[in-house]
């Protein structure tokens, strides 16, 4: 598929960046089976110094987990939907736990907060929202400008698979129905499509009810692909040094058969 940018903003990033964290409870459903990074982030919570600050905070799908373990956890997040639907769920919690977690609405390439912290997350490919090499050093200046003396860095974000940036963007890959929370039952099917040239990753979520299928609507995402060495070197270059990369949650190597990096840095 070709694409045309005017200009400025590029329109189609925007959307890819945003629209899929419009619907909380969509999210929260896709997702709900994701839980070895919430173990994860909760333990080195527990062992953490001082407040978290996390990128990317969402609807507290790890920082409530978190504050329920006793951290102070700063979010950061561009999505409103997602930070009223973690006001929700906070307003559920015990007044303790709603203590403890701070949001923000912020760009995270931009937002200071005049704070350091001990521990710096971004979990959960946050990070594959930054879509060129100015967006990175950019979002790395703020990890650097909030992490106290000897603080830590941890991010997770999937790794490029080769058989996804292959396929034929007009070849749908269909996958089970599912009741969707506010469509009622579903017929699902996903469009990926792979620009080269940028490393970014464009796909359509295509969603059609079963009762009503002429109001089939679509949600597209936009993710940049990294490879593990790409954040190597972009760590370095932007003044980290990486103590630990993981090829998954229990500490298993990175290596090829990996689809998941987890890194652990700290600034030089």
């Amino acid at each position: 598929m070709t694409r045309r940018r005017r200009r400025g903003v590029d329109h189609e990033l925007r959307v890819g960046a945003l629209a899929h964290f419009e619907d909380p409870a969509y999210y929260a459903l896709t997702y709900a089976r994701r839980v070895e990074d919430i173990a994860y982030y909760t333990d080195l919570a527990r062992r953490a110094r001082g407040p978290i600050l996390e990128y990317g905070v969402g609807a507290g799908r790890i920082a409530i987990p978190m504050a329920r373990a006793g951290a102070r956890v700063v979010g950061v997040d561009h999505a409103r939907p997602m930070l009223r639907d973690l006001a929700r769920r906070l307003a559920a919690e015990p007044p303790e736990v709603r203590a403890r977690v701070e949001a923000r609405y912020g760009d995270m390439r931009k937002t200071k907060l005049g704070r350091r912290f001990g521990l710096v997350i971004a979990p959960f490919n946050v990070l594959l929202h930054l879509y060129t090499r100015q967006d990175v050093e950019r979002f790395l200046a703020r990890v650097r400008e909030h992490l106290a003396p000897r603080g830590r860095f941890v991010m997770d974000l999937s790794i490029p698979m080769p058989r996804d940036l292959a396929r034929d963007p007009f070849r749908p890959s269909k996958a089970p129905r599912f009741r969707h929370p506010s469509a009622g039952v579903v017929r699902y099917q996903e469009h990926f499509d792979y620009d080269g040239a940028r490393q970014i990753l464009f796909v359509t979520m295509e969603m059609t009810p079963v009762e009503a299928p002429r109001e089939t609507f679509a949600v597209p995402l936009a993710h940049r692909q990294f490879f593990p060495r790409e954040w190597e070197a972009l760590l370095h270059y932007n003044g980290f040094v990486i103590e630990h990369a993981y090829g998954d949650f229990q500490h298993g190597e990175l290596d090829a058969a990996s689809d998941t990096m987890v890194i652990h840095a700290r600034a030089r």
